[in-house]
């Protein structure tokens, strides 16, 4: 999950290799480094922490050179540390890397017994070693490809040379890459994110392979070696903003931005003249669909067991759900007459992209739902249903969320129509009420007052359970997700009914549990359960949308949301649920936009 930039230029490029890391440090933020050919030689510089302190290091002893590397870290091999960090240099070589080389151990013993030394953890290291000797006989071009050739695992390269003061060279096995063009300057990073703000120009490496990067051209060679040519996209205009503006920082902005992305979502899929929902170039006629297949991890994965939802009561589909890294190892029986559809914020999760892949090579029919319409699971699906999000800065997702749901909701709806599983006059009527989706958000969004003050009584709690039936048993997984995400937390979503079988064993005086409880079937079940919560001492959080207060002297606190048709709670109950993770984070100072240990964007198994 670390992030990777490369650039060969006719200026110094050291401050642009800075500017691109702090826009790749969602991928990572372990550590940050950089490295330069200056005079000769290679100056590397590298740090434990954020690329803000490596900034610092370069202010008070800058690197010049008009080539470099560098790199964000998410630690796989080795503690975060200035030893581990990237880039790995030898006195010829500098490597940067995305990804996991499996063999490194293999590698490592093997040279260590021709009397190598290593001075990190990493596996990385191996790469630069092996480089190093091979560069005593042969180019580099060839070098690399030699030293690709005993690599197992996946791998995103960025390597300069100490005899090359020309180029870059980048490679890629697995892990995404991008190089992008402008005039006396050219790019690669490990997405087009961090080349945008330089050039809008882009290609895309495939696996195997590699590129020479000069300032004036960029040269591409598949995995026979041959020369080959890429095609050059040009990137959409993004209007959305990055900056935090006047909010704390990007989480609670990009909370208070739903309304805004539910409007700007159905709005590109509604034609409003006909009350119709539009989804063109679906890879298989809905009608010949025999079983639907959701794919996705994380938050993504709790989008996709809420349309699972969707989908069973809309359409006579079969549905299945899939955890991505499950998915990929399993004896999946294939059928042509199934859509795969995968969820991604990213559209770069490792686990969904290698899911995809492995669909693409059965031949059947595979849609993606992204957020980022230039990114790899986008470009390799036959279907692709952009969230229209814009720019989604914090690691843990929140208008990602509510933007994979809108599009899986209009989906359901579609190919229910489609499939006539559903009268045209309640289509209609639910196609208008989603309409009033953005209005009842920011109804929800007011909140945020109240939820404070249950967040300022919760958050020393040891941990936390989340209750839900039906559509609700998915927010509440996602809501355990962002108080772990968060908080750092222990907390636990289950369906409401299956507290009997276990989980009641967990619950003790005081111990927070948040009920999601829309007035649905399923209310007075819910309820039910809430009481056994409450007879064993549970500091119960009641979320409903009941239109009166539940009577109940030992509810702790009561959160009234607005009605909707029940089909639609999931996306006016997920957003208490945000605030709630938020302002406990808040309160125990944590790096709301940075958790520990985790990345935007999860490039590695």
């Amino acid at each position: 999950m670390c992030g990777i930039i490369g650039i060969a230029s006719n200026k110094s490029v050291s401050m642009n290799i800075i500017n691109a890391l702090k826009k790749l440090e969602y991928r990572g933020y372990d550590s940050a480094g950089l490295a330069t050919i200056s005079n000769g030689t290679i100056d590397e510089k590298k740090c434990p922490g954020r690329v803000e302190k490596l900034e610092k290091i370069l202010f008070q002893n800058p690197s010049e050179g008009n080539l470099g590397i560098g790199h964000v870290r998410w630690a796989t091999h080795g503690v975060p540390n200035e030893v581990n960090a990237h880039p790995h240099s030898s006195e010829i070589v500098s490597v940067v890397h995305n990804g996991i080389i499996e063999n490194s151990n293999e590698l490592k013993k093997l040279l260590e017994k021709e009397g190598k030394k290593f001075k990190s953890q990493t596996d990385t290291e191996v790469i630069t070693v092996l480089l190093t000797e091979k560069l005593k006989n042969l180019e580099p071009l060839k070098a690399v490809f030699e030293t690709l050739s005993l690599l197992k695992g996946s791998f995103a390269l960025g390597i300069i040379f100490k005899n090359q003061q020309d180029y870059v060279i980048g490679a890629r096995r697995g892990s995404p890459l991008a190089v992008g063009y402008s005039n006396n300057e050219n790019y690669l990073g490990s997405d087009s994110y961090a080349l945008k703000s330089m050039t809008n120009k882009i290609s895309y490496l495939d696996d195997g392979d590699v590129c020479i990067l000069s300032k004036d051209e960029i040269k591409f060679y598949n995995s026979k070696k041959e020369k080959i040519n890429k095609e050059i996209f040009t990137l959409s205009e993004d209007k959305s903003s990055v900056s935090k503006g006047n909010f704390k920082n990007f989480m609670i902005k990009e909370i208070f931005e739903q309304p805004t992305t539910a409007k700007t979502c159905l709005k590109e899929y509604i034609d409003k003249i006909r009350e119709e929902i539009n989804f063109y170039n679906l890879p298989i006629d809905p009608k010949k669909i025999n079983k639907i297949v959701l794919i996705g991890c994380g938050t993504a994965y709790h989008s996709c067991l809420v349309a699972k939802y969707w989908l069973e009561e809309f359409t006579s589909l079969n549905v299945e759900t899939d955890i991505a890294s499950e998915f990929r190892y399993r004896r999946v029986r294939f059928n042509r007459e199934n859509l795969y559809i995968f969820i991604s914020q990213s559209g770069e999760t490792a686990d969904t992209f290698a899911a995809l892949d492995l669909c693409k090579k059965e031949n059947v029919k595979t849609c993606s739902i992204v957020n980022v319409v230039e990114s790899s699971i986008a470009r390799h699906s036959d279907c692709v249903m952009p969230i229209h999000a814009g720019p989604e800065i914090g690691v843990a997702s929140t208008k990602a969320f509510l933007g994979q749901m809108l599009v899986l909701y209009l989906l359901s709806l579609k190919i229910s129509e489609i499939r006539k599983d559903i009268e045209t006059k309640e289509y209609k009527r639910k196609i208008n009420e989603l309409k009033k989706i953005p209005d009842l958000i920011s109804d929800s969004l007011k909140q945020e007052e109240k939820i404070q003050l249950i967040a300022k009584d919760i958050y020393k709690s040891k941990g936390s359970m989340f209750l839900g039936r039906g559509l609700s048993y998915p927010i509440a997984l996602e809501g355990a997700l962002k108080l772990k995400e968060l908080s750092y937390l222990h907390a636990e979503g289950y369906p409401a009914g299956e507290m009997k079988h276990g989980p009641l064993a967990l619950i003790e005086d005081g111990l927070p549990v948040v009920v999601i409880a829309p007035k649905d079937k399923y209310f007075e079940k819910t309820l039910s359960n809430m009481q056994e919560v409450i007879a064993r001492g549970g500091k119960v959080l009641l979320l409903t949308n009941s239109g009166s207060h539940v009577v109940s002297e030992n509810i702790r606190f009561q959160i009234d949301l607005p009605l909707s048709d029940p089909t639609l709670t999931p996306f006016l109950f997920t957003i208490p649920l945000q605030l709630l993770s938020y302002h406990v984070a808040l309160f125990k100072k944590c790096d709301i936009d940075k958790p520990r240990n985790l990345a935007k964007s999860v490039t590695v198994e």
